[in-house]
């Protein structure tokens, strides 16, 4: 028989210092990659919000520009006035329209005054910019929940601005009730973003 001897060689383990050294280099790597994700999320969010903002604007301008062009020249179809309000421009412009995109409803007989322009938001600092819906027939008038329509929130001021091809310029009021601008521009400074959107509105 043959008696193997021991191996009596110590055996190396690891020390404390590199299980300390070990844990330090793994939770660095897992903060780095815990930053790199959440900064990732936080620009998707932020786009995703960016996106759907623009679409809200974009939406709102298609809107618009279909209803203009679809008012006929003449018979009070158009004003705008001026109005500033704590040094912000709060500028209103009004149509004359039946049932339809201007109206916000298919379902509406006669003609109504429709009134765009911004109002305070409850508990904020912010506005949102609606629509105000009158009857120009006293005895069918639009009920009061159902008289304001809301399109936008979070606006600090909003500037609309008409092109008088008679004049060549801008001017920031329209009072001639037989005619239309050629052009309308909007300009709302919103809330959070340090550029306002701007459109123009072609009428023809």
């Amino acid at each position: 028989m043959f008696i193997v001897p021991a191996d009596r060689r110590p055996r190396r383990a690891f020390t404390l210092l590199e299980v300390t050294l070990a844990v330090a280099i793994l939770g660095m790597m897992s903060l780095a990659i815990y930053r790199f994700v959440s900064t990732n999320l936080t620009a998707v969010r932020l786009s995703t919000e960016m996106n759907e903002t623009d679409a809200r604007y974009s939406g709102l301008s298609n809107l618009l520009t279909a209803q203009l062009q679809d008012l006929p020249p003449g018979q009070g179809t158009l004003a705008g006035e001026p109005f500033k309000f704590n040094g912000r421009s709060r500028d209103e412009m009004t149509w004359i329209c039946p049932a339809g995109p201007g109206l916000f409803t298919r379902y509406a007989t006669g003609e109504y005054s429709v009134t765009m322009r911004l109002r305070p938001m409850e508990r904020s600092e912010q506005m949102e910019l609606g629509v105000v819906r009158e009857s120009e027939d006293e005895n069918n008038p639009v009920p009061d929940n159902k008289s304001w329509v809301s399109l936008l929130t979070g606006v600090n001021s909003m500037e609309i601005r008409y092109f008088d091809p008679r004049l060549n310029a801008w001017v920031d009021r329209w009072t001639d009730r037989g005619t239309l601008p050629h052009l309308v521009r909007l300009t709302i400074d919103r809330a959070g973003s340090s550029v306002p959107w701007e459109a123009v509105l072609p009428l023809r």
